[in-house]
């Protein structure tokens, strides 16, 4: 039965994105049939996706790895097998989404310093 999981993850990522590819033409269309220009509601300009993504990556990264490093040095109290501690799975989590949070908010400050340029 465990074999569905990733034919049936598949699947619906493919559905999903078929879907949402499928609703943007559609919306073109529409807006094309209506006398609209569909490259209006575009921002023009310079685009901070790839600085957005690559700054949560880097964030994330770093948190991760500084959980690693925490969990098999500070708190690792049996000092056993590295990786092999299940106690603090928590500070993962945390620590990715803080350092992931932190790089979002560094991208969000150098889009408004830009912005403020304009």
């Amino acid at each position: 039965m465990e074999f569905l999981i990733p034919i049936l993850l598949g699947l619906g990522l493919f559905a999903a994105l078929f879907g949402i590819r499928y609703l943007q033409n559609k919306e073109n269309m529409l807006m094309i049939q209506n006398g609209m220009d569909p490259s209006v509601r575009r921002p023009k300009g310079q685009s901070f996706t790839t600085l957005k993504a690559g700054l949560l990556m880097i964030g994330s990264g770093l948190g991760l790895f500084l959980a690693f490093v925490l969990d098999n040095t500070v708190l690792n109290f049996n000092h056993g097998d590295l990786g092999n501690n299940d106690e603090n799975a928590a500070i993962y989590f945390s620590l990715i989404a803080i350092f992931g949070g932190l790089g979002l908010f560094i991208s969000h400050l150098i889009e408004k310093k830009a912005n403020e340029e304009k």
